[in-house]
């Protein structure tokens, strides 16, 4: 189930690391670097994300240029998540909405990375 829920987070967070990238591709070494500060939060070791959990995502959502970008990120977030344990979904799924930042789908362990737009 914490595999599945920093699954869901990543892939989110990953969609968001594209959103604003118009120079370039987004690498899992951007994404990892971006969401690295949000893993206390997720895992309950903390009360809300960090000032730096929210400007990675605030990041990642401003680098995120095209679909491609968005889906690759995701995908990225996907394969990462399965190195993790002890993630909390209900968690995971608050930080963009805690750090200011709207998505347009939802963060859950269901998401298609091929249909992020």
């Amino acid at each position: 189930m914490a595999r599945v829920a920093l699954l869901a987070v990543f892939s989110v967070l990953a969609a968001l690391a594209v959103a604003e990238m118009a120079s370039g591709a987004v690498t899992c070494s951007d994404v990892t670097s971006a969401i690295a500060p949000c893993m206390s939060y997720a895992t309950g070791q903390a009360s809300s994300p960090s000032a730096g959990c929210c400007s990675g995502v605030r990041t990642l959502n401003g680098k995120a240029s095209t679909s491609a970008d968005r889906q690759a990120a995701c995908r990225c977030l996907k394969n990462l998540a399965g190195s993790f344990n002890g993630i909390s979904m209900g968690n995971a799924a608050n930080i963009p909405g805690k750090c200011g930042v709207s998505v347009p789908f939802p963060i859950n362990n269901n998401v298609n990375c091929n249909n992020l737009h």
